[in-house]
């Protein structure tokens, strides 16, 4: 009976505060992740291990730290590397590092350029695009967006995910149209 007397208060201060609809479309979407993903729960947890162990070994590494900025990301076992090294020796470096320490991946894409660091203002702008195409694809009639990773470096937009051919081209489509977006790059596996 309390815990539910604390959830009715915090309902009662949240529609006071007009918060109330961004928890409700929060709570939504958390379930929706739920509901659509294809992996298994053992599956979701090796990805994210996956993706927190080589994102630790890339930010630590004496070679790479102050010349790189490199982000990476997992789904179903397939990682992506993206980001920039001041060479194309530091690229293949940084390939190598995860190749050899992250174990069960099945596939690792290098999609790391050679270019100076990506500015703040850049990083801001990908977030905002990544926004704007997780909102487009919401839109899109018969896309199940909440099976598909977004990942935005230097408005090049990767998208990633366990679906079907029709899915795929769906979710290609509604990113394509956000503005500001160079190129999108499919990184599908298909079911």
């Amino acid at each position: 009976m309390k815990r539910l007397y604390q959830l009715l208060s915090c309902v009662f201060f949240l529609t006071l505060g007009g918060c109330l609809p961004a928890v409700i479309v929060a709570g939504t979407a958390t379930a929706s992740t739920i509901i659509y993903d294809n992996r298994s729960f053992k599956t979701m947890n090796q990805d994210r291990h996956a993706t927190e162990t080589a994102q630790t070994l890339i930010d630590h590494d004496k070679k790479l730290h102050g010349h790189s900025h490199i982000s990476v990301t997992t789904f179903n076992h397939r990682m992506l590397m993206v980001g920039q090294v001041e060479t194309s020796e530091l690229r293949e470096y940084a390939y190598q590092l995860i190749d050899k320490n992250i174990k069960g991946l099945r596939r690792l894409t290098n999609e790391v350029t050679v270019a100076g660091s990506s500015s703040l203002i850049q990083r801001s702008n990908d977030a905002w695009i990544t926004t704007k195409v997780k909102a487009a694809m919401l839109t899109k009639k018969s896309l199940h967006s909440t099976e598909i990773k977004v990942v935005t470096e230097s408005s090049v937009v990767y998208l990633l995910g366990l679906v079907s051919r029709r899915q795929a081209v769906l979710a290609t489509e509604a990113a394509r149209c956000v503005p500001g977006v160079l190129k999108v790059v499919k990184v599908f596996e298909y079911t």
